[in-house]
Formats: structure tokens, sequence, C-alpha cells
């Protein structure tokens, strides 16, 4: 089990370079987390979501994404509560204060999943959940310790340099964990360390030292680490400029953006250059398209929006002539109208939408949760992607739709002059045909290698990144 100091250590990229770099080798690997946060979720062929992260995992793996992998996901939908997904589905809706009473009901999923999983693999590749040190959570942890304790799982332990501390981190975790708990900690990794790596040597030594765990890598800064899907919002960062030819998309970044690795093969476009829109700063003038991305929350994300007052940017936009995409909670904003009768994301409202669609939106309490493949209309145009939302939109630009699924159904809308455009599918982009045709919209040619084929040479890259810098027999020994 690969726990960490704190959130964003790197756990997740160490599992996936790990689950390669043992398949590789010949191994059955399997990805696993007990509990993840994240509204960066996947599809599962079963028609049930987990974290992004285990999905990224279970391609590391060359395997299909299962369930089982993250069997406890919650996705946030305000600043005290999050939505409960278990074993693929959604149970209920919590605020974090009454999640600590939900926890140990829980874990007979985590160790059903986890022994689903256990039973098919060679090995296992367990990712904790923030930081191991969060002793103030431990009573029915399923997360990290508790998880550790329950399967008699060893633990190893990562630090991130990068952030500084980085020994006060990992001796400080085994001062104030349990000693049961430190006792299944076997070994540590010191991750992302960037310069001559024998300056850390006396390091390394001291903290084996003082924790009594074995040093089992100082695994340097992995550059292409850029080039895969980030867990969550921490790793969303602006790509810099490509240059005076690139063309501009932005991203307004909503308080609970959802799924934004669909930006991820736009990021990798030599030619163009994703710009996040932060708060407290106006969407650029120069960009050609606006790009509305998922929402965990869609009212509450809209209210956000024209608070910034982006809406009187996206108007001013749309009349210099650039082109709008929303993307299932961006598509339902662009609409004339919002409705939430059933109080799915809070009290019951009805809500003014950004009028550039002309179509409105029912949320319902049904999720949609389905990989999907077809066309884009009217140019014919392949995609693969997924669904996974709530809500039934409908209007007049729906006689337009912009996607044929490859089972008759008709998705999205599309403005009477073609320039603004919304969809409830996800991973339009990830195709290279399809992103091809939209760069062609945009006015510039798709020019780097095709977007899985990146991630897989990332993948491979990691895998061996890893390998020269821990110890991978070591923890084979450690495994049980």
């Amino acid at each position: 089990m690969i726990q960490g100091t704190g959130s964003d250590v790197g756990k997740s990229l160490i599992v996936a370079g790990l689950a390669r770099a043992f398949t590789e080798r010949g191994l059955r690997g399997r990805p696993f987390k007990p509990q993840n946060m994240s509204n960066n979720a996947a599809v599962t062929a079963d028609g049930g979501e987990i974290g992004r992260a285990q999905a990224l995992q279970a391609w590391a793996a060359r395997v299909a994404p299962s369930v089982h992998m993250n069997p406890v996901l919650l996705k946030p939908q305000s600043e005290v509560g999050s939505q409960v997904v278990v074993q693929g589905r959604m149970v209920a809706t919590v605020k974090a204060r009454d999640y600590q009473a939900w926890k140990p009901r829980l874990m007979s999923a985590v160790l059903d999943s986890f022994s689903r999983l256990a039973g098919e693999a060679d090995l296992v590749l367990v990712e904790g959940a923030g930081s191991a040190s969060e002793v103030n959570l431990r009573a029915g942890d399923i997360a990290n310790m508790g998880f550790a304790r329950a399967t008699d799982t060893p633990v190893v332990l990562v630090g991130d340099i990068d952030r500084g501390g980085v020994i006060a981190s990992l001796v400080g975790t085994k001062a104030v964990i349990d000693p049961e708990d430190a006792a299944l900690i076997a070994g540590f990794l010191v991750n992302r360390f960037r310069g001559d790596p024998s300056l850390f040597a006396d390091g390394m030594r001291l903290i084996a030292e003082r924790t009594g765990w074995a040093a089992l890598g100082l695994v340097p800064h992995f550059p292409d680490a850029a080039r895969l899907p980030a867990e969550d919002v921490l790793g969303l960062a602006g790509s810099e400029s490509r240059g005076p030819g690139a063309v501009t998309v932005a991203v307004p970044v909503l308080p609970r953006i959802a799924n934004f690795d669909d930006l991820d093969p736009l990021r990798a476009e030599p030619g163009v250059s994703v710009v996040l829109v932060r708060p407290g700063t106006p969407i650029p003038a120069e960009a050609a398209l606006v790009l509305l991305p998922g929402s965990k929350t869609t009212i509450d994300d809209l209210e956000a929006f024209r608070q910034e007052g982006w809406d009187v940017d996206l108007r001013a936009h749309v009349r210099r002539g650039g082109r709008v995409l929303g993307l299932c909670g961006g598509y339902q904003m662009l609409g004339n109208s919002l409705a939430d009768p059933h109080g799915i994301e809070g009290a019951p409202r009805t809500v003014a939408g950004l009028g550039l669609l002309d179509v409105d939106t029912v949320m319902t309490p049904e999720k949609r949760l389905a990989a999907v493949t077809g066309t884009s209309l009217p140019d014919g145009v392949h995609f693969a992607g997924y669904e996974m939302h709530i809500g039934a939109t409908e209007g007049p630009d729906a006689a337009r739709p912009l996607l044929r699924l490859a089972d008759g159904r008709l998705d999205g809308a599309v403005s009477a002059d073609g320039r603004v455009a919304g969809t409830y599918v996800h991973g339009l982009f990830a195709h290279d045909a399809q992103r091809a045709a939209w760069l062609a919209r945009l006015g510039t040619a798709s020019d780097g290698p095709g977007y899985e084929a990146g991630v897989e040479a990332a993948l491979d890259g990691l895998a061996r990144h890893i390998a020269a810098h821990v110890d991978c027999d070591r923890l084979l020994a450690l495994a049980r």
C-alpha cells in the first residue's frame, strides 16, 4: 500500500508507474484505492464510476477499469458535503461530519472489492488517500491505516521533497500515528527530487534512522507527468503560451469543475494554448474557443460564473465571432434555463441560463453512466467518449444535434449560426480524429502524436523512471 505524508505527493503516479513496471515483468497487477475524493471520474465498462486516477492505473496495468478498483468515491458538492458512490453507484449525499459515521459500514464494500481484485491478480497495488498522519480521522478509517490494519497490508510512505519539509513530514508521521499503525510501514520513498541525489544521501539516512523504515528510493521529478491525467484540481495548471501562432482555448475554472481531463488532449497539442481563466481575471479577448467544462453543482457554478462577470465576457466573445463549446454541466449553463425541481443540487429552484443556446434543462434524479461512440454532425467524424450526467435538455437548438450516437440517439445542440454548441459527451478531444476536426474549425491542425499514444509513451517512461529509482525487487519481497 502506497500512502503519503499529504495530498498531491505523487501517490497516484507512483502506483501507475509501478503498475506498468510490474506488468512489464509479466505480473498480473491491479490498482486499488479504498476511498477516493475527486470530481474527476471515469466510467467503467459495467456502467459504474471510479476516480480517474484508478482508470489511469488500470490503463498502466493494461486491464479494463472496474468499479472494484475504487469502491468508495466521494464527489464534493459543497464545502461540507459530498455524494457517496459505492462500487460505482451513488448511494447518498452526506455532510462531512455525518460521513464519519458512514465509514465503518462502508468497510464491508471495501473489503469485498479488495477480495475480488486479489482473487484475479498476482499483485494488488493499493493507494491511500490524503495524509497517513490525519490521526483526528483515524477512528473508522477505511482509506489509509484502517484498511492496512484490516487486511494486514504492508505500507510504503511517500514524501514530496519538492514542497519542502520532507524529513519532518516523514519523521513526524512516525511520531503522531499509533505504534501499531507505524509497525505496518515497511519503508519510505522521497518523491520529486531535483538536483544531485548525493546531496540528499544524509537526509535519506536520517529518515531511516529516526523511523526504522527502509529507504526504498529517491525518485527524481518526472517531467512527462504533465502528459498524464491529473487526479484532482490541485494538478490542474495552465499551459504556457505556444508562441504567436498558437490558437487560444479559454476555460473558466469553476469552483466545482468536474471531469477536467477533457482538457488534457488539447493541452498536449503544440499549436494550442489552453488558458485557465482563474477567478478575478477576464476571459481573454484573443480566445478562438471558450470551453465551459463539466460541473458537479451546475447551478451554483453558473452563479459563480456570473459573479465573475464572465457572462459579459462570453457575450462579447460571441459578438466577435468566437466559438463556444459547453461540456455536460457547461452545456446546461448555455441554455435558457436550468430547473432543479427535486432539489438534487440544493434547494429546489429554477434559474436563468446564459441564453446562448435555445434549450432548457431539467435536473432529474437518474444518472446516466455509459461509454458511447458515434459520429459528429454534420461532418460524420467518428468519436468515442462517455456520458456521466443527470438532467435532460430539450429545445429548438437541440433539433440541430452535435452528435449521433451509435445506438441512434442524438445528443447536444448547436446554435443557428453554428458557433455555439453543447454536448453531454465527455472525452471528445481524446479521440484523435474528433480533436483534429475541432482544431480545423479553429483554423489550426492537430500536430503531434495521438493522445492515447502519448499517454502510452508517458506510462512507459514513468515505468522506466520508477524502475530506475525505486527498489522494486524489495517492494515485491515486502508484499504478502
